[in-house]
């Protein structure tokens, strides 16, 4: 990080914007600047408006700590006004967050990397309402949107196609379901740090993520050991694949009854969310590292041309 010659650092956490995932960035956002109060930083809150670059001008930060997660904030958008204000900021850079976002895209470097997938197209939202476009069972999902947002499991033997929002986007993507259970592993820098085994009483959808008591979480996870080095191998090689920097999460299913085989990697997460009930700074604190330290590790990190 790059900073100016004032004493204490000052660093503006983007949080909010406009996005369906703006409740839990302010929630990310808010745990953030606190912990970095804690940890002698000169935090100024943002919540993140169309005109952000004036913001951020008037402000005058060090360095942007980015708490904002779906579109525009973590898709490369907000990481291009970064670039072009010169703001040393945190987490992925334009290319990697464009990437990630975009899952049909994301998926052509993992396999390109040697990753395991499952096959999914995309389709029309409307065409995807009509009829089935591939055998179930199946998920529906926005192809450009993080946290379960908009998310439908169509089970096997269903008769009917699902009957999508008009909130879907245009384009959705339709990919075979992977079952089993749901595992997770965070990088931070070139560190895979542990893997959390997700216990839900249904599917993991965003009230499961972000709700108290939505989710268990067994960290770290109980499972073979094959099996768990797999998931921090994967995870650093997607993280790599992308071109990650600083933090993100990879979030795997994984079949028992087919071993090795059986682990599925579903996504590559740029912003993972730093909330009470977040998976990441959980993993960081079985390690060792206070949510504090965790916060203060990302701005340290922070730079431009990420």
């Amino acid at each position: 990080m790059v900073c100016s010659s004032r004493t204490t650092p000052k660093v503006a956490v983007i949080m909010g914007g406009p996005s369906a995932e703006r409740d839990v960035s302010l929630s990310t956002g808010r745990e953030c600047a606190a912990a970095l109060r804690d940890e002698g930083y000169n935090v100024v809150e943002v919540d993140a408006g169309r005109d952000l670059a004036v913001q951020l001008t008037e402000i005058a930060p060090d360095v942007v700590f980015n708490a904002l997660h779906g579109r525009w904030g973590e898709d490369g958008c907000v990481q291009g006004l970064l670039e072009w204000l010169g703001i040393p900021y945190t987490h992925s850079g334009v290319l990697s967050s464009a990437l990630a976002m975009d899952k049909q895209a994301s998926k052509k470097a993992y396999r390109a990397a040697g990753l395991p997938v499952v096959d999914s197209i995309l389709a029309p939202r409307d065409e995807v309402r009509s009829r089935h476009v591939m055998a179930p069972p199946y998920v529906v999902k926005p192809n450009c949107e993080g946290s379960s947002v908009g998310v439908y499991l169509v089970q096997e033997g269903a008769n009917s196609p699902p009957a999508l929002s008009d909130d879907m986007p245009d384009e959705v993507m339709v990919e075979t379901y992977a079952p089993g259970r749901e595992l997770t592993t965070t990088v931070m820098g070139d560190r895979a740090l542990t893997v959390t085994d997700i216990l839900t009483d249904g599917w993991y959808d965003y009230s499961a993520k972000y709700e108290v008591g939505g989710s268990r979480h067994i960290v770290p996870a109980e499972i073979p050991a094959d099996i768990f080095a797999l998931c921090m191998d994967y995870a650093l090689r997607a993280h790599a694949a992308l071109g990650c920097r600083g933090v993100s999460r990879t979030d795997f299913r994984w079949d028992e009854a087919h071993g090795a085989e059986g682990l599925i990697l579903l996504e590559t997460n740029t912003q993972p969310g730093m909330t009470p009930t977040s998976l990441s700074p959980e993993q960081a604190q079985i390690l060792g590292i206070s949510f504090g330290q965790f916060c203060r590790w990302m701005v340290e990190d922070a730079s431009c041309n990420r």
